[in-house]
């Protein structure tokens, strides 16, 4: 194989676990929103606060968009699930490059 394609490839399979990890961050953001939504855990613990805003600063800028796009559905929020399906549809698109 070619340098060329070589360091394409490397660089699409580093993009496909970069979206992975982002998904799992959509998954950890909603499980711990419920988690605090119903009072399981405590928001005002020093960790459960850290990791919320985390995964919040990291899947913000992304979802923001989203949520500007799709109506009001009051409480609930569509927006995570539709960025694992244009996520999914990216990491399709990727493999299908790669492999």
């Amino acid at each position: 194989m070619p340098i060329g394609n070589a360091l394409i490839a490397a660089f699409l399979e580093i993009t496909y676990a970069v979206l992975n990890f982002f998904v799992w961050a959509l998954i950890v953001g909603a499980v711990l929103s419920w988690l605090v939504a119903f009072g399981i855990v405590n928001p005002y613990n020093r960790f459960v606060n850290a990791v919320s805003d985390m995964i919040a600063r990291i899947t913000e800028p992304l979802l923001a968009p989203i949520r500007r796009m799709l109506p009001r559905t009051g409480a609930v929020d569509l927006s995570p699930l539709i960025l694992i399906f244009i996520i999914y549809f990216l990491q399709s698109f990727i493999r299908h490059l790669v492999f």
